[in-house]
């Protein structure tokens, strides 16, 4: 039984992959919205696949560098295909400095896919350990409180959710800022606001 994590912004490509996936008993599918979320469900659930549309996300990234906790989670012994919806050329050029070979277009016909698929269930790790990373990551906590940070919320509101002093969330903002090479605490959203 080979399992299937379909990553994606997209919940009709979601759903649509998942009825299409599932009617091969040979596969396990599951599936995500969440960049965040992704990341640890490749840690706990270990799938053989990982199938992800990183464009359907850029316009929520922050900074390129979040996907690379997604390539960390899948380390050498989890293959990631990317099946892209459009064109973007920042992140297409990331992931092939992550390592990504092959980089599909979602008009693929089925037939076509179905055997890329089973030719990357098929391959044998370690997969590509030339891959390197180009910046720290971010924790696990670290994301969390990204991802309050960037959903407006308060140093209080993100102290009383992560169960830390707000003193604390300061030192979190403080390490997140130097991990992904942000000048300020405001850069995150005038990019997000310039990229509207």
């Amino acid at each position: 039984m080979h399992k299937i994590l379909l990553i994606d912004r997209c919940h009709y490509t979601r759903q649509g992959f998942k009825n299409w996936l599932s009617q091969n008993t040979a596969f396990t599918i599951s599936e995500t919205d969440n960049l965040l979320l992704a990341r640890e469900k490749i840690i706990q659930w270990r799938p053989n696949l990982v199938i992800a549309d990183f464009t359907s996300f850029a316009s929520s990234l922050h900074n390129i560098q979040q996907l690379s906790s997604i390539y960390s989670a899948c380390g050498t012994s989890i293959r990631l295909m990317l099946l892209n919806s459009m064109r973007h050329k920042m992140i297409e050029e990331y992931c092939l400095v992550q390592g990504s070979r092959s980089i599909y277009n979602k008009t693929v016909p089925l037939p076509e896919l179905y055997a890329v698929i089973h030719k990357q269930l098929s391959a044998r790790p370690p997969f590509n350990s030339d891959r390197q990373f180009t910046s720290p990551l971010l924790t696990l906590r670290e994301e969390r409180i990204l991802k309050l940070w960037t959903d407006r919320a308060n140093n209080d509101f993100i102290a009383s959710m992560m169960g830390i002093s707000t003193k604390t969330v300061y030192t979190y903002k403080r390490n997140i800022r130097m991990k992904l090479g942000i000048s300020n605490r405001f850069s995150l959203f005038i990019e997000q606001y310039q990229s509207s």
